[in-house]
């Protein structure tokens, strides 16, 4: 592909490529992080989902490599769960697939180790696989005759292995921000960002708690219920974002909080009228997982399909002005 469509910005200008740790704006301000500078440099900001594992790590890593070809901003890797709440019939499909092929947290990180990627990587799972690495990983009195008891399992270690590897932030969608201040330490020392889920529900002190916690951006909730590809735009997503007006990041040197609207999503029309909305980014997982389990050459698929969603973006944002959009028509898989 001669052209990333991750270069054509919200105004219809070529975008300076990213750096992490370097990305800058109007001259020399440096982002928090390199989530937060995904979002800003290619606003409006494309972020896709795959199970990893599914069917393989190794197609996963040539279907995380096409969605980065085809303009996706960030990507969101899952590390399958046996009881994934928050999913839908389609993404828990993939988790099934995903641990019948053995797919564990040592073969994630693995495959995490050996991505190479425009876009940061971010691993989406449940708490208890974060506290489960911990007590599989923690010292045992066999190991050492200093090693202290360990009165509970402990979030550190699978943070401290995110790092390594080179993730950039963790969403946890079973655990509420009142209850993930072990977590957020542990993900501010070691630089990575605590995304959390805003719901159509989340209103009050709730709000002011999440927000106020927020880090990279937050994950806005489309709609009630669990993860799946939809055939419209919910209103209750257009209601969510008019709460979070105030924390807006529409200029470059705002304090606000980026928000991304995932749930339901799976066409470029969604993805303009969703940004047209006032969110930041977009989020796409089962129509990605659809093409996974459907296509018979998927990563061609899936790379025309983030360019299909990355073109929605953009035009999105460019709703209203005479601006043409500098990027290439989707390929055909």
């Amino acid at each position: 592909m001669e052209d990333d469509p991750r270069r054509a910005g919200s105004d219809g200008t070529e975008q300076p490529a990213s750096a992490s740790g370097e990305l800058r704006a109007d001259g020399g301000e440096q982002f928090g992080s390199d989530i937060e500078a995904a979002i800003r440099e290619h606003h409006p900001a494309l972020i896709t989902y795959l199970t990893a594992g599914d069917p393989s790590l190794e197609d996963t890593k040539a279907y995380v490599e096409a969605l980065d070809r085809g303009g996706a901003d960030l990507i969101e890797l899952g590390l399958p769960f046996s009881e994934p709440i928050a999913e839908g019939p389609t993404i828990q499909a993939a988790i099934n697939r995903a641990l019948d092929a053995g797919t564990t947290p040592a073969g994630f990180f693995e495959l995490v180790d050996d991505l190479e990627t425009e876009a940061p990587l971010l691993v989406m799972t449940y708490y208890n696989m974060i506290l489960q690495y911990g007590d599989s990983e923690a010292p045992r009195a066999s190991d050492s005759d200093a090693a202290p008891p360990q009165s509970k399992p402990d979030v550190r270690p699978f943070v401290e292995r995110a790092a390594e590897a080179g993730l950039s932030g963790i969403i946890v969608p079973d655990l509420p921000a009142e209850e993930s201040e072990p977590l957020r330490e542990a993900c501010d020392d070691h630089d990575l960002d605590l995304v959390f889920i805003v719901a159509p529900t989340t209103e009050g002190d709730r709000l002011e708690g999440i927000m106020s916690q927020a880090s990279g951006f937050v994950y806005v909730q489309a709609r009630l219920g669990t993860t799946g590809a939809r055939a419209d735009v919910s209103n209750a997503t257009h209601d969510s974002l008019t709460r979070l007006e105030e924390y807006d990041v529409s200029e470059p040197n705002s304090d606000g909080v980026p928000k991304a609207v995932g749930f339901g999503v799976s066409e470029g029309d969604h993805a303009a009228e969703i940004i047209e909305a006032g969110a930041d980014g977009v989020i796409v997982g089962s129509a990605l997982i659809d093409i996974v389990a459907e296509s018979d050459d998927p990563a061609p698929a899936l790379e025309a399909k983030a360019e299909e969603l990355k073109r929605g973006a953009i035009r999105g944002g460019n709703e209203g002005n005479d601006i043409e959009i500098d990027a290439p028509e989707p390929e055909q898989p």
